[in-house]
C-alpha cells in the first residue's frame, strides 16, 4: 500500500472532482432503480423454488385468494337486506283517488264494491308494494329478506311476502268477492291506483352493505419478520404460493405509501452512496494514479453505471433473467486495460449495486463473483481471439457449477434440479463473446490500447513498418533488435513486454524523413561530412519530431507516440556536441541546439526502451565482442543514464535496472558470440 496523506495528496479541487463523480454515479443509478419489487421473482405453483431461501423481510398478512373472497362476498350478499322506506302517504293518496274517481259507482256493480275494493287496496299497501323491476331483481331466493323502515322502526320481511305492482293488481282481482266480476273490474284500470309504497333507501342500503363487506377478513394469517417461507428447491405448494403472492401484494401497497416511499428512497440513496464512496476511496488509496488519467476513471464508473442501469431495466420491465447479462465483461475490460485487483474490486462494487435491486441477492453475488474471478484468471493477457472463446466457456461452466452447487445443497432429490434454468448461463456465455468487438469500442471511446491492437501494430507488414524496411533497412533491423532486448527485460522485471516491443518497432520511424543521415542506413557515403555540427545535430534530433508527425498521420496510439518522444529523453546528440565543443573550446555553446525535445521517460517501459536503444546502438561500435567489453559498455551507458537523471520521473527501481543490465549482457553475448572457422577442402582430395 502506498502512503497516503489526505492534506498533501488531496486538494480541494481533487475533493470536488471526486464528490461530483460520486454524486453523478449515485444519481444515475438511483434514477433507474426499480421502485416496484413485485417482479423480483416469479413463483409457479407446483414447480421448484429456483431462488435462494426466502425469509420474510417484514411482517405481512397472508391475503386470501380472489376466489375465496368472492365466495365469502357471495355468502354475505345472501344475507344482505336492502333497506326500503315505507310510505303511508302513498296508500292514502291512491285510495282517495280511487274513491273520488268512482264516487258515482262502478257500472254494473253495486256501491258496496267501492268500499270492498278500497279495503283490498289497503290490504296490498299494508303488505308492501315495490316496482316489478326491483321485485324481479330481489326475488332470486324465497329466503331473501328486505328491511322495511317505518319511521323509527325497522323490520326484516321475507321477499315472498312483498308484492310487486303486478302481483298486487292480480291479488286484488283474484279475491273471492271480486273474481266473479273480473271482466268489469278490468275496465276500471285498477292498476292506476297501485304504485310502490316501499322506496329503496340507497344511502342506508349502501352503508349496511359496506358494513357487512368490511367485516370480511382479507387475510387468513400473518407472516412474521424473519419467518422462513420456502427453501431453494422446494415445491411451491398452494399455501406457499398464496404467501408469496401476499408478499408481492404487500410490497406493492408499501410502494404506494408516500411515507414508505420516502424511507425506501432514502435507504437506496444511502446504500448506493456508501458503496460508491468505498470504491472511490479504494482508487484514491491504491490506484491514485488513475485520477491523473481521466479516461481510466471514466471507463471504471461508466461500466459500473452501464451494468447497473441494464440490471434495473431488466428488473423493472421483467425482461428475461439477470443471469443473462455478461457481468464478467466488466473485469475482462478492466483487466485488459488496467490491472487485476481493480478489475475484481470493480466487479464486487458493481454486483453489490445490482444485488440491491434483486430479492435474492446472495446467490447472485456469489455466482457472478465466481464467474468474474474465472474471467480474470483465464484472461491475464488477451492476445488472440481463441483466448476470449476459452474464457467464455470457462465463465459459463463456473457459473453453472456454482448455481448447481446451490441447487444440490437445497434440493432433496436430483429430480428437483431444474436443468433448463441453466440456459441463462449459456446465453450469458454467448453474449460474453461480444467483448472482443467491444474492446475496439472501449479503446476508441476512452483512448486505451489493448494487447490485440499492439500485436496488430507489431505486424511488420503494416504500411509504415514495411516502408521502413524498404527505405531504412538498417533502422528497421535496429528497431527489431531493440524490441527483442526490451521485451526480454520487460519479461524479467514484470513490465509490459508486448507494449515495449511495439514501441521499439516505431520509436525511430522519424528517420524515414532522412534515412541516409543515420549510420545504420549508410553505405560508404556520410552526408554529415558536408554539414556543420549544429546542422547535423538538428537533423539527428529532428527524427523525434518527424516521428511524432508520422505517428499522428498514421493514427498511432498515444502510448506509442510516448515511446517516440522519450526514447532519447532530454539527452544530447553527443557525437556532434562533443565534436563542436572540442573544436570551439572558447566559444559559448547553446546546449539546446544539441538537446532532444524529450520528455524523459515516465513509465518503466519507456525507461527499458531507452536503455535497450542506447546499448544496442553502441554495441555496433565495439571492436571486440568479449564478455568483458560488453559488460563494461553496458554498465557505463546505463550508469551514465542514471547519473544524468533520465529515470527520475519514472517508477523504475535500481533492482529493475540491475536486472536490465544482466539481461542485456547475456543477450548481446549470444548475439555476438564467436563463430568457428570452417576448414577448407584440400585440392588433393
Amino acid at each position: 500500500m502506498s502512503t497516503f496523506n489526505l492534506k498533501e495528496d488531496i486538494t480541494w479541487r481533487d475533493f470536488l472532482i471526486r464528490a461530483a463523480i460520486i454524486i453523478g454515479t449515485v444519481t444515475i443509478i438511483f434514477w433507474f432503480m426499480p421502485r416496484d419489487n413485485s417482479n423480483y421473482f416469479r413463483a409457479e405453483q407446483g414447480k421448484p423454488w429456483k431462488y435462494a431461501d426466502f425469509t420474510a423481510p417484514f411482517d405481512f398478512p397472508i391475503y386470501k385468494s380472489d376466489e375465496v373472497i368472492k365466495r365469502e362476498r357471495d355468502s354475505i350478499m345472501a344475507e344482505y337486506e336492502p333497506h326500503y322506506q315505507y310510505s303511508k302517504e302513498t296508500e292514502r293518496t291512491m285510495t282517495r283517488k280511487f274513491v273520488s274517481d268512482f264516487s258515482k259507482g262502478i257500472p254494473g256493480l253495486s256501491d258496496d264494491y267501492i268500499s270492498i275494493i278500497a279495503n283490498r287496496l289497503h290490504a296490498v299497501y299494508q303488505a308492501g308494494i315495490i316496482s316489478s323491476a326491483e321485485f324481479g331483481q330481489l326475488y332470486t331466493d324465497t329466503s331473501r329478506m328486505i328491511r322495511i323502515v317505518n319511521e323509527k322502526n325497522a323490520v326484516s320481511v321475507p321477499i315472498n311476502r312483498i308484492l310487486s305492482t303486478k302481483t298486487a293488481y292480480e291479488q286484488i282481482l283474484m279475491s273471492k268477492i271480486l273474481e266473479p266480476h273480473k271482466l268489469i273490474l278490468q275496465k276500471c284500470n285498477l292498476n292506476e291506483y297501485i304504485t310502490p309504497n316501499l322506496i329503496y333507501d340507497k344511502e342506508r342500503s349502501t352503508a349496511s352493505l359496506n358494513d357487512l363487506l368490511d367485516n370480511i377478513p382479507l387475510a387468513s394469517g400473518v407472516v412474521q419478520k424473519g419467518q422462513k417461507i420456502i427453501a431453494r428447491g422446494e415445491i411451491v405448494s398452494e399455501q406457499v404460493y398464496r404467501t408469496l403472492e401476499s408478499f408481492k401484494k404487500e410490497n406493492e401497497r408499501r410502494n404506494h405509501d408516500s411515507t414508505q416511499i420516502g424511507i425506501n428512497a432514502g435507504g437506496e440513496v444511502l446504500y448506493i452512496t456508501i458503496i460508491t464512496v468505498f470504491f472511490t476511496l479504494y482508487l484514491s488509496l491504491f490506484r491514485k494514479d488513475y485520477f491523473e488519467k481521466p479516461r481510466s476513471i471514466a471507463m471504471l464508473y461508466s461500466l459500473i453505471i452501464l451494468f447497473s442501469v441494464l440490471t434495473a431495466l431488466m428488473v423493472r420491465n421483467n425482461i428475461g433473467h439477470v443471469y443473462m447479462l455478461p457481468y464478467s465483461m466488466v473485469p475482462i475490460f478492466i483487466r485488459v486495460f488496467m490491472d487485476s485487483r481493480t478489475a475484481f474490486f470493480t466487479l464486487v462494487v458493481m454486483l453489490f449495486l445490482c444485488a440491491v435491486m434483486l430479492q435474492h441477492s446472495f446467490d447472485f453475488i456469489v455466482v457472478e463473483s465466481a464467474a468474474g474471478l474465472a474471467a480474470i484468471y483465464s484472461l491475464r493477457e488477451l492476445q488472440n481471439r481463441s483466448q476470449l472463446f476459452k474464457t467464455a466457456i470457462i465463465v459459463t461452466l463456473v457459473s453453472m457449477a456454482m448455481d448447481m452447487a446451490f441447487d444440490m445443497m437445497h434440493s432433496t432429490a436430483v429430480q428437483g434440479i431444474d436443468i433448463s434454468y441453466y440456459n441463462y448461463f449459456i446465453v450469458n456465455g454467448c453474449l460474453l463473446l461480444l467483448a472482443y468487438p467491444l474492446l475496439y469500442v472501449i479503446e476508441k471511446a476512452f483512448g486505451f490500447t489493448s494487447d490485440i491492437t499492439l500485436i496488430e501494430l507489431s505486424n511488420t507488414n503494416t504500411p509504415l513498418l514495411r516502408k521502413m524496411s524498404e527505405i531504412a533497412p538498417g533502422t528497421f533491423q535496429h528497431s527489431i533488435q531493440v524490441g527483442n532486448l526490451a521485451a526480454a527485460i520487460a519479461n524479467k522485471i514484470g513490465a509490459k513486454s508486448q507494449l515495449v516491443r511495439t514501441g521499439a518497432l516505431y520509436h525511430d520511424i522519424g528517420k524515414l524523413a532522412n534515412p541516409i543521415y543515420f549510420t545504420e542506413n549508410q553505405a560508404g557515403v556520410n552526408p554529415h561530412e558536408n554539414q556543420s555540427y549544429i546542422d547535423s545535430a538538428q537533423i539527428i534530433i529532428s527524427h523525434v519530431t518527424e516521428g511524432l508527425k508520422m505517428a499522428e498521420k498514421n493514427n498511432l496510439p498515444s502510448i506509442i507516440k510516448d515511446f517516440i518522444s522519450t526514447h532519447h529523453g532530454l539527452g544530447k546528440a553527443k557525437y556532434f556536441y562533443v565534436k563542436y565543443k572540442n573544436e570551439h573550446p572558447e566559444e559559448y555553446v547553446d546546449d539546446l541546439l544539441f538537446t532532444y525535445p524529450g520528455p524523459n521517460p515516465f513509465t518503466r517501459e519507456q525507461a527499458i526502451l531507452m536503455i535497450a536503444d542506447s546499448v544496442e546502438a553502441a554495441s555496433r561500435s565495439l571492436s571486440d565482442y568479449t564478455e568483458k567489453s560488453i559488460r563494461e559498455m553496458v554498465n557505463r551507458l546505463v550508469d551514465n543514464m542514471l547519473a544524468e537523471g533520465y529515470f527520475r520521473e519514472c517508477p523504475i527501481t535500481f533492482r529493475d535496472i540491475a536486472y536490465a543490465k544482466t539481461v542485456i549482457i547475456e543477450k548481446l553475448k549470444t548475439i555476438y558470440h564467436t563463430r568457428i572457422n570452417y576448414p577448407t577442402l584440400n585440392k588433393n582430395n
